[in-house]
């Protein structure tokens, strides 16, 4: 997906030039420039920063076009959509429900993979279940390396942060309430 081109659409349809989006998002207008040129590809965090000065969530910037559709119950791989980057898949379940109380990510992070220098906060909670490889998780001042069937849990308030630092891509499964995807 071009992540540069979905910005400048979105920022577009919602009449604010770069400058207001970055002035909003709190960043510089280059980074605004930048990732619309496609010249930086933002990480995670990064993009949940811009996306709130619309304010939109990364779900709602993925699926800003799609055509309403109506809620079903089974999903096909092909129809996740992926609201990650080249390094982390993160699959969203449910995407054409109106009104979703919670989300559901099949997580992806090739080795290497990091959800970016800057630690996410937001509000709610989230737990999800380590399916292959491992992933090192920072929640506040912990850290921990989980490997397959091991889980975690906590308040998504606390500042985090998913690192995979093994050769081999790492899968979870994870939940979240309220979606902030």
């Amino acid at each position: 997906m071009d992540i540069g081109a979905r910005l400048r659409m979105v920022r577009e349809n919602m009449n604010l030039s770069q400058r207001e989006l970055a002035k909003r998002a709190g960043v510089t207008n280059g980074t605004i420039s930048l990732i619309e040129q496609n010249r930086v590809s933002p990480s995670i965090s990064s993009l949940k920063k811009v996306l709130e000065g619309l304010p939109m969530t990364l779900a709602e910037f993925f699926t800003f076009d799609a055509e309403p559709k109506q809620p079903t119950v089974f999903y096909q791989a092909g129809e996740l959509p992926n609201l990650g980057n080249e390094e982390i898949e993160l699959l969203l379940v449910g995407t054409a429900h109106e009104r979703r109380d919670l989300a559901i990510l099949k997580e992806r992070y090739l080795p290497g993979a990091d959800t970016g220098p800057d630690m996410l906060e937001h509000e709610g909670q989230e737990g999800g279940v380590v399916i292959s490889g491992e992933v090192e998780l920072t929640v506040g001042s912990e850290v921990r390396t989980l490997g397959p069937g091991d889980a975690y849990y906590f308040d998504s308030r606390l500042p985090h942060r998913f690192r995979n630092l093994g050769d081999a891509p790492c899968e979870i499964v994870s939940a979240s309430s309220p979606p902030t995807f």
